[in-house]
């Protein structure tokens, strides 16, 4: 049983970590800087094509769950006709 608390111990000492691997780059002030730029564009595009991509395939999935919403309650709506 000691056995089982002290290899749990040494892997809980082993995962929390306060050293950290990776230095990471703060790069908030330069999001800040593309994000602030007057340049005509709306908030949710400034990020480039892939935001752009983001936005026209979340439009067209939504036109198109409204359009089949929409052809489903028609088609609901209608009263079936007897053989």
């Amino acid at each position: 049983m000691w056995r089982n608390v002290l290899a749990l111990r040494q892997i809980s000492q082993r995962t929390v970590s306060t050293a950290s691997r990776r230095q990471y780059v703060n790069r908030v002030s330069e999001n800040q800087k593309l994000f602030q730029e007057d340049n005509g564009l709306p908030v949710h595009l400034k990020g480039g094509a892939k935001d752009s991509l983001l936005y026209r395939t979340t439009t067209g999935l939504t036109v198109f769950g409204t359009v089949y919403a929409l052809y489903y309650l028609l088609l609901s709506s209608m009263p079936k006709k007897p053989n």
